[in-house]
């Protein structure tokens, strides 16, 4: 991650300033770069990626910013994976690096330094279509030209005090840890989610700025507004992962009347995309599908199945291209979740540009559900759940949910023995907490289109309309 140089710049000209505060634990710029420097490797006559497989706290900043001093690199992984998952990663992760040519003579000290700007820092992973999720790469000059682009567009200075209370095994909190220590700002996060420990934060922590999820956005804007939380200090909010709604939006707001409202669309792979800025006293575009005009730096093509390029106003797949993206797999590379024309990319979004150049955002690829800002393969769930015993057919769908824009939801046909209690131990052994269903149902036939393939649409609009051909599993 290129902030090396930038954090000893901050330690020598900002020593005491506060770089990392995770609940109580506080680490200063010259306090994060000293522990960072004592949990260096003793040699580099092999190069290393470091497994960081860590919940929220200060011993994740400094294991991020030890691992990747130099050319090393780091794959973070979701502290919530089962065993068995974080074992087969590590284990590819340990193939990965034996490949790599050694990075310098056998014997020598590593610095607390950033590394040569086209090498690989960072692993970080995406839901696949198996248990063993994707891997993907970025370089250290791709998040470079991230942080020049985004701390422009966004206004981050070294004042600012960031307040990202999600995972910091998420792209979005991660991204944001590195960003406040490139800029010299402070970065504050909670050992874990608790909505009054964020509103306290936002209360007595001089918190000027959020980076989260819409979800989360609502429920700290709506709980701050009915407990008189005084959201006023906030300058600016910084949402992604899902569109933004009217409800959410207007309770922003509504609890932080002086924030600027910044919403971006990107993905992991290819950085940002598109992005809308609403100001203090700005009235919010009423189109529910757009999700802002190309980030600086970005250029925008709408394509059909066949590569060419289409008009305003008709959708197709979105291609980008920019120095931002990142450059492919490690593994799990399907030839359809990251794919490159030329110097264009996408990951298989769908929509359409309107006449102001305005991007418009109408599906995620294939069948992908995204719920509470995390992207979930509906057939990594029904891979988790079709062997068991009774089981004849597992469906996994994303239905409109207010607070999560979608929730995941599973149905199977099957024998009477298999309940709800069954289904949620089989996925509670093998599935992250973020790719559980939330309800369960029961089919009484399979949700087919007319030529006898399966169309999960189908099964979202039975549910949503009380179909007597799914009932509800207790």
């Amino acid at each position: 991650m290129p902030f090396l140089d930038q954090l000893n710049h901050w330690a020598r000209h900002q020593p005491g300033a506060t770089a990392v505060e995770v609940g109580a634990d506080r680490l200063s710029f010259a306090g994060l770069a000293a522990r960072a420097t004592g949990a260096l490797p003793e040699e580099t006559d092999r190069a290393f990626i470091t497994a960081i497989s860590l919940p929220n706290g200060i011993d994740f900043a400094v294991a991020l910013t030890a691992g990747i001093a130099g050319d090393g690199a780091v794959a973070v992984l979701d502290p919530g994976w089962p065993v068995a998952q974080r074992e087969t990663v590590t284990e590819r992760l340990a193939a990965e690096g034996a490949r790599w040519q050694p990075r310098s003579r056998p014997g020598s000290v590593p610095a607390l330094a950033d590394g040569r700007p086209g090498s690989v820092f960072l692993y970080g992973f995406t839901s696949g279509t198996t248990s063993l999720p994707k891997a993907f790469t970025r370089t250290r000059e791709s998040w470079r030209r991230s942080f020049e682009a985004g701390t422009d567009y966004f206004g981050l200075t070294r004042h600012d005090r960031t307040l990202a209370p999600g995972p910091l095994s998420s792209s979005l909190t991660l991204y944001a840890l590195a960003e406040s220590l490139h800029a010299g700002a402070t970065f504050v996060t909670l050992p874990e989610f608790d909505l009054a420990a964020a509103l306290a934060c936002v209360a007595d922590r001089e918190i000027t700025r959020l980076v989260l999820v819409p979800t989360v956005l609502r429920l700290l804007a709506e709980r701050g507004l009915a407990g008189g939380v005084d959201g006023r200090g906030l300058t600016s909010i910084i949402s992604a992962g899902a569109r933004l709604d009217p409800a959410t939006l207007a309770a922003a707001r509504r609890f932080a009347s002086n924030a600027t409202i910044h919403e971006y669309y990107g993905a992991a792979e290819l950085s940002f995309i598109a992005a809308s800025t609403v100001r203090p006293g700005e009235a919010p575009g009423t189109d529910v599908t757009a999700v802002g005009r190309a980030f600086p730096g970005v250029s925008l093509s709408i394509r059909d199945e066949t590569g060419r390029e289409l008009p305003r106003n008709e959708t197709g797949t979105i291609f980008v291209r920019s120095d931002l993206v990142g450059n492919g797999y490690a593994w799990g590379d399907d030839g359809e979740a990251f794919r490159r024309d030329g110097d264009w990319c996408t990951v298989g979004d769908l929509g359409f540009l309107d006449r102001d150049d305005v991007l418009h955002f109408r599906n995620r690829r294939a069948d992908m559900i995204v719920t509470s800002g995390q992207n979930v393969y509906p057939q990594e769930v029904e891979a988790a759940l079709q062997g068991l015993s009774g089981v004849t057919s597992v469906v996994a769908v994303g239905v409109p949910d207010a607070r999560r824009g979608s929730r995941l939801v599973v149905a199977v046909l099957g024998g009477p023995e298999v309940d709800a209690a069954v289904l949620r131990r089989a996925v509670a052994a093998s599935l992250a907490e973020a790719k559980r269903p939330r309800s369960y149902y029961r089919l009484k036939a399979m949700p087919l289109t007319p030529s006898g393939k399966l169309n999960r649409s189908i099964l979202a609009r039975w549910i949503t309309e009380g179909d007597p051909r799914v009932t509800a599993l207790d």
